[in-house]
């Protein structure tokens, strides 16, 4: 352990601890709905991804995983119904994944919402979100992770009225599009 490690504070590790202490309890639950934690998680980024993102690439990405623990969660997925894969019109090599209404109607029942009605009525959720997110920001800067934040918090993004437009792809956005998460989110 490196020495910059070492030296956090109690209440550092004590969260940390926290962390991961309700991770375990996700995980646990995450086996319901004839679901693995990881295909739930698939889920849940499809759901929230933008047009852009939601390729099998960038599903890697987000987890960070494997191309082939992907490819197979996406195969049990689309085997259940609740994702369906189509040829990305502009690349051909490409897929792009959708949910199905089975999918949508599984994500209404998602055992994460119960951590988030847990956490919101703590009273604090913005501030547990900006301190878990800051955290998240410095544990992947080392490992040359990807953020996937929404993009309307990217540099890249240009507000418009009633449009809004991404510079990095030169693609216009819309309302719902800002609020979506992006594999080329980078932060303002």
């Amino acid at each position: 352990m490196s020495k910059s490690r070492m030296r956090a504070s109690f209440a550092a590790w004590r969260a940390a601890h926290l962390v991961e202490r309700l991770a375990r309890l996700q995980r646990a639950a995450g086996f319901e709905g004839g679901l693995n934690p990881v295909q739930w998680e698939a889920l849940r980024y499809i759901a929230r991804a933008n047009r852009f993102s939601r390729t099998p690439a960038a599903l890697a990405d987000f987890l960070n995983a494997t191309r082939g623990t992907v490819s197979q969660t996406l195969i049990a997925l689309e085997g259940k119904g609740l994702i369906e894969k189509t040829r990305s019109v502009k690349d051909a090599r490409s897929q792009s994944l959708a949910l199905t209404d089975g999918g949508r109607a599984l994500l209404d029942d998602d055992p994460e919402a119960a951590l988030a009605r847990d956490i919101d009525e703590t009273g604090d959720a913005a501030l547990v979100s900006a301190t878990l997110e800051g955290a998240l920001r410095r544990a992947l800067a080392p490992r040359g992770g990807k953020p996937f934040g929404p993009c309307k918090t990217c540099r890249h993004f240009r507000r418009g009225a009633g449009a809004h437009h991404c510079a990095l792809l030169n693609e216009p956005l819309s309302a719902q599009d800002a609020e979506a998460i992006c594999v080329e989110m980078e932060a303002a």
